[in-house]
């Protein structure tokens, strides 16, 4: 015995951890986690009228367009493998109100954005927003009642019409990010009875009430309606992790095909557990807050925007995901291609 003990002592290391990092071919060979472009949506920004592009300050490098901008813009990504965006409404001011009837109107910005899509881009995946925030004047995800409480139950009628309005266009997924109890249920209803038997909703079913969210809401035009009024009362707290399971777990048994996480990067913990427990393809949104502190340090020269990003998405993957939301679509695209 002591003469194998000696003997091994002898021989270490036998097992080298770095014989498989020595050389590209075999990390490459190696690799326990593959990203591609298959696993990419694109979120964009759509604005009413035509020929219009704007920028978004607090999101260095993205803009908002208007339709007949934004197809020239997508098609060349489609080309090169894009599968899938997901449209964010601008809405004009003056379409704003309480009831947020605008969400559900069939000539409405998405609705036409969609169609026209479609119309161009027959195989590109469109996935549209079910949420009231661009569309009230409180800038909340639903309605509000005199004291500024979210009305769960009347806001989940208007989630339902809008749903079956993004349909009825062609959006071939419809996400409610909303965070409303039994919106799910009623949003498949609807869509069954209406013989929209494939029309797949993808559930924000762990959104958090994150602090990285303010650029997006620049970019919809609805944070001044927002104010210094909180969502807490409908996303979940930060704080938690076994709500999200219960969450989930609801929204599964109401009929979700997917389900998103978001935020991305500082909630992949979620995305692990989540994965590990329940057989539904799971989602991540690399959001506004992410994208732009990447953007401003990069542009600062602190960080190497290119293999910042890219490391990213394989953290994205690492943890499970299946797709990743991100700004950074076009650009990841480009790198990937050339690679």
């Amino acid at each position: 015995m002591n003469f194998s003990l000696n003997a091994m002592k002898k021989s270490y290391p036998t097992t080298r951890m770095r014989r498989n990092r020595s050389a590209k071919f075999i990390r490459n060979l190696v690799r326990e986690t593959s990203f591609s472009v298959d696993d990419l949506i694109y979120p964009i920004f759509v604005l009413p009228g035509k020929n219009k592009e704007q920028t978004i300050n607090s999101m260095p490098g993205r803009h908002r367009y208007s339709v007949d901008i934004l197809i020239k813009k997508i098609e060349k990504l489609h080309k090169q493998g894009l599968n899938a965006i997901a449209i964010f409404p601008v809405i004009d001011s003056k379409k704003k109100s309480k009831d947020a009837k605008e969400a559900y109107n069939p000539k409405g910005l998405v609705q036409t954005a969609v169609k026209l899509i479609k119309k161009e881009l027959p195989n590109l995946g469109v996935i549209t927003d079910i949420a009231l925030d661009p569309y009230t004047t409180s800038g909340h995800d639903g309605l509000i009642d005199k004291k500024g409480y979210v009305l769960n139950d009347k806001t989940v009628e208007v989630l339902k019409r809008q749903a079956l309005s993004h349909a009825e266009a062609g959006s071939d997924i419809v996400a409610p990010s909303d965070m409303m109890d039994g919106r799910i249920l009623a949003i498949r209803n609807s869509l069954e009875k209406n013989n929209f038997h494939n029309t797949k909703i993808l559930s924000y079913a762990a959104k958090y009430a994150s602090n990285l969210y303010g650029p997006f809401r620049d970019a919809i035009d609805s944070n001044k309606n927002l104010s210094e009024s909180s969502k807490e009362t409908y996303q979940m707290d930060f704080a938690n992790i076994t709500e999200a399971s219960l969450e989930i777990n609801l929204d599964i048994d109401e009929g979700a095909d997917m389900v998103i996480i978001k935020p991305g990067l500082p909630y992949l913990d979620i995305v692990a557990k989540i994965k590990s427990k329940f057989a539904i393809p799971v989602f991540s949104y690399h959001v506004s807050g992410e994208y732009s502190m990447i953007k401003s340090a990069s542009q600062k020269k602190y960080i190497d925007e290119k293999a910042a990003v890219l490391e990213a998405m394989y953290c994205f993957k690492r943890a499970g995901c299946n797709a990743v939301l991100t700004y950074y679509t076009p650009e990841i695209i480009k790198w990937l291609n050339k690679n």
